[in-house]
């Protein structure tokens, strides 16, 4: 019997990046069961064994034109390809099935402008930026293209689905299901004190501090500012690992001004991020606007204990004290740190078992979708 013809598409083929790791693994969950392509516009990384990739390629041009070719190169890939069962991960037009990992733009501005300067005319002319792009507008219309042109949405977090239904009231709800993602809890898990001692020592970190870390690209948007302002109201023992991240020299001189660069550590792009959860006694992630953040679920994975904001959708899994609003007064953000870590951080974070998550229930709907289209 002749498999199945499946096509993953997504514009990077990476390892790197929340998207790209999760169309990996899908892909290299897929192939014992289906011939696998995978639809690009560039590859940086060898696809899974088995997996057949079609690079359509990228202009070197604007952000309009890089989405616009993946979008066409895509849309005649998968025509050519005449597979039996599509994913759409990114700007693509027609799929079978289409994850929603990031939501909806208009929705995305609304909550993000806030992390922005509500004094003066910063937020104002971003606003201006943002609605005159056409990168934008493109990014809106295929957004629109793609709620009616796929035949199952699939939410990578309550939040998103909430915020997908709020954008575009036509949708019936019972259209969109929720898969959340699923760290590796064979490399994120509680460690024991050899761990953390030697976790520490590799960042000469005092044995007496108190670590606290985040992790992010767009400092922005996760809130470092208010992350550092915090320091101010937190014992001088206190010390902040900020993982990921572009340009930090501005938060560096912030940190600078506010006498607490001593206590603030700019690590940059983390490849091992087990170190950084093992070296930590608490993870804080302040998102003015976040699907469903891979870091909260990895840091929980760790057994360590977590704050985040309501704008994050993996905020799902955390106690309700746990749980601050984006932009909090930093005075108040030091009393929630401090109280979380005075309570009983000892129990270790378990998926509850009645909530989709991970790559298993991707690779069951697949097969209960293709076993419908051939036994309709």
């Amino acid at each position: 019997m002749n498999k199945h013809r499946v096509a993953i598409m997504l514009p990077r083929l990476s390892h790197y990046g929340g998207v790209e790791g999760f169309a990996w693994r899908l892909a290299k969950a897929l192939t014992p069961y289906y011939n696998v392509d995978f639809i690009c516009a560039r590859q940086e990384t060898d696809p899974p064994a088995g997996v057949k990739v079609i690079c359509v390629g990228r202009p070197q041009l604007g952000k309009f034109f890089k989405i616009f070719w993946f979008a066409m190169g895509a849309e005649i890939a998968r025509r050519k390809g005449r597979y039996d069962l599509t994913i759409g991960l990114g700007n693509t037009i027609c799929q079978d099935i289409l994850r929603l990992s990031g939501g909806p733009t208009r929705i995305f501005w609304k909550h993000s402008i806030q992390a922005y300067p509500s004094d003066g005319y910063a937020q104002t002319w971003k606003m201006i930026r943002r609605r005159l792009s056409p990168a934008n507008m493109l990014v809106r219309a295929i957004e629109r293209l793609q709620i009616h042109h796929s035949r199952q949405l699939i939410a990578n977090s309550h939040q998103v689905r909430n915020w997908t239904l709020e954008a575009f009231p036509i949708l019936d709800a019972k259209r969109i299901d929720i898969i959340y993602n699923k760290p590796d809890l064979t490399r994120f898990a509680p460690c024991n004190a050899p761990q953390k001692k030697r976790a520490r020592t590799a960042l000469n970190i005092p044995s007496h501090a108190t670590v606290i870390s985040t992790a992010g690209t767009n400092f922005v948007l996760k809130g470092i500012l208010q992350l550092i302002q915090t320091l101010l109201f937190l014992p001088d023992t206190t010390i902040l690992l900020v993982a990921g991240g572009r340009r930090p020299k501005k938060y560096q001189t912030l940190a600078s001004k506010l006498g607490v660069s001593d206590r603030v550590r700019f690590l940059g792009k983390v490849d091992e991020m087990t170190s950084l959860y093992q070296a930590s006694d608490l993870f804080i992630l302040l998102s003015f606007y976040d699907a469903c953040s891979n870091a909260v679920l990895e840091a929980l994975a760790s057994g360590l204990p977590v704050i985040s904001t309501r704008t994050n959708g993996s905020s799902y899994f955390l106690p309700p004290r746990q749980v601050i609003d984006a932009g909090e007064n930093p005075k108040k953000i030091a009393l929630t740190i401090q109280k979380v870590l005075e309570g009983d951080t000892s129990t270790a974070f378990t998926f509850p078992t009645d909530i989709p998550s991970g790559i298993e229930p991707y690779v069951d709907r697949i097969a209960a979708m293709l076993k419908q289209q051939t036994n309709p």
